[in-house]
């Protein structure tokens, strides 16, 4: 019986991290691997910039694939539809700092490529809670992609009392 009421509460913390058309392979595999190890679902809006059967990935993601829960969608428009929880995005054009917001069971963390971050017109929409930032040294660029996810994902895992972890 305590099996169900911790799985339970697992899936009830359970966060989303969306890779929007990812460019590089082992940032993905990273990603992977972290999603994994925080219980989290990743999302991954086609067009990819690689296959996931590509050795980059599968070298950076090691074993976890099977332990990841991985969707992926055609389109940014398809997963809209799909797709009713909150969603943040990220990006350094953000207005508000990612440990300012109060994240909840279920939030799903949208990031853009590597190579030019998340479109404007998909950055600017109505489909996001608030697009959120994390803080760095004037006139960078910014932070690789899975350091960025590892980030946000673990403050928010943070607030929600890292549910579901071994301890």
């Amino acid at each position: 019986m305590l099996f169900f009421v911790v799985e339970a509460a697992y899936r009830l913390a359970m966060l989303t991290v969306c890779l929007f058309e990812p460019e590089i392979p082992p940032n993905t595999g990273n990603i992977i691997r972290l999603c994994a190890n925080t219980g989290s679902r990743l999302h991954l809006i086609r067009p990819l910039g690689f296959s996931l059967d590509q050795k980059a990935v599968r070298r950076s993601g090691l074993d976890y694939h099977d332990l990841a829960k991985i969707t992926e969608f055609p389109n940014w428009k398809s997963y809209l539809q799909d797709q009713s929880q909150r969603k943040f995005a990220v990006s350094t054009r953000g207005t508000v700092c990612y440990n300012q917001v109060e994240y909840q069971p279920n939030d799903i963390l949208v990031f853009g490529p590597e190579t030019r971050g998340l479109p404007d017109d998909v950055r600017d929409s109505d489909a996001f809670e608030s697009v959120i930032k994390i803080p760095m040294q004037p006139n960078n660029r910014s932070l690789n992609l899975s350091n960025s996810v590892a980030i946000v994902l673990y403050e928010a895992w943070r607030q929600l009392s890292f549910t579901g972890a071994q301890t």
